[in-house]
């Protein structure tokens, strides 16, 4: 059990744009609706929830040297995570735009992370990264990075706990060649698949066991509103998440339950426990209420016990 876990993440922060149609979506058409801007990335929702849940964190990601590149430090700088970032003064910020229908499901997203490709990999044989991989507790990654650069940073990491985020299906095979050397994988259901190398009809049963073959010893896999379905070398589980007392925007939640649940196994809690605490900080961001201690209390209160997967 680490009483204040230290957590170094390598991956996106970057800025979101996310426009909210509002009616029915008409493809191919002009749609009314509203369009906002923040800053995002798994690893840094993610970051940014674990230290709200009581870790330290420091961030190792890439920027432009643009005024989008100023807001991104401005709010790593504001979640309390130390930033370890390189900036490229002739390149632009990455970004992420997402167009989401009136129940906050995603239609369809535009990345434009070209930065990451071309400079992330380079900046994980920096001596203040290895020595920042040496002090911290853990590691967490997410598939922004290229299968190499992965390689090497779970490499680093030696003896310390992985943890990863699949990111997007398109990107999820990044993290096959890591698979085995994990503590454990979020996903949603479709980044599963790709994973477990099973079709999208395969049942829970059978997407654990294709994980498990691919080497993965832990796994969390998301579907919307279904069931969070939880594996370990113990057992594999359900948490059903609780009804929503309203919905604002789905995105972001996966990245917070991520934060949260690794926060608590950092403090020694199982992954049955740590998991019913992501799920209580997923239903805070989706319901955009705010993250305090009673907040989440209440939330945590409200997530039943896991049930053994039949």
């Amino acid at each position: 059990m680490i009483k204040s876990p230290t957590i170094l993440a390598v991956g996106g922060a970057y800025i979101e744009r996310r426009g909210r149609v509002a009616g029915a979506f008409v493809p191919a058409a002009s749609n009314p609706g509203t369009m906002r801007e923040h800053v995002g990335g798994a690893v840094f929702n993610a970051l940014r929830c674990a230290v709200r849940r009581g870790a330290s964190a420091s961030l190792l990601s890439v920027r432009g040297g643009d005024a989008l590149g100023d807001t991104v430090l401005r709010a790593v700088t504001e979640a309390g995570i130390a930033d370890l970032s390189a900036v490229f003064l002739d390149r632009a910020t990455p970004s992420h735009t997402m167009l989401i229908d009136s129940d906050g499901g995603l239609i369809a997203g535009l990345a434009d992370m070209v930065l990451y490709e071309l400079a992330l990999p380079k900046q994980i044989r920096r001596a203040k990264v290895r020595e920042a991989i040496g002090s911290a507790d853990a590691v967490l990654c997410d598939a922004n990075l290229p299968s190499t650069a992965l390689g090497r940073l779970a490499a680093l990491a030696a003896d310390k706990p992985v943890f990863a985020l699949a990111v997007s299906p398109n990107k999820a095979a990044r993290l096959m060649p890591v698979l085995d050397r994990l503590a454990l994988a979020f996903m949603n259901r479709q980044e599963a698949g790709v994973l477990a190398d099973v079709g999208i009809d395969a049942d829970d049963q059978g997407i654990v066991d294709g994980l498990i073959r691919a080497g993965l010893k832990s796994g969390v896999i998301t579907a919307g509103d279904e069931p969070v379905l939880g594996f370990d070398e113990l057992s594999a589980f359900l948490i059903s998440p609780p009804p929503l007392q309203k919905r604002t925007d789905t995105a972001g939640a996966g990245d917070a339950l991520a934060g949260a649940t690794i926060a608590a196994l950092l403090r020694g809690l199982t992954l049955r426990a740590a998991l019913r605490e992501g799920i209580a900080a997923a239903m805070l961001v989706v319901e955009s209420a705010a993250f305090t201690s009673a907040g989440f209390a209440e939330a945590l209160a409200l997530v039943p016990e896991a049930r053994d997967l039949a």
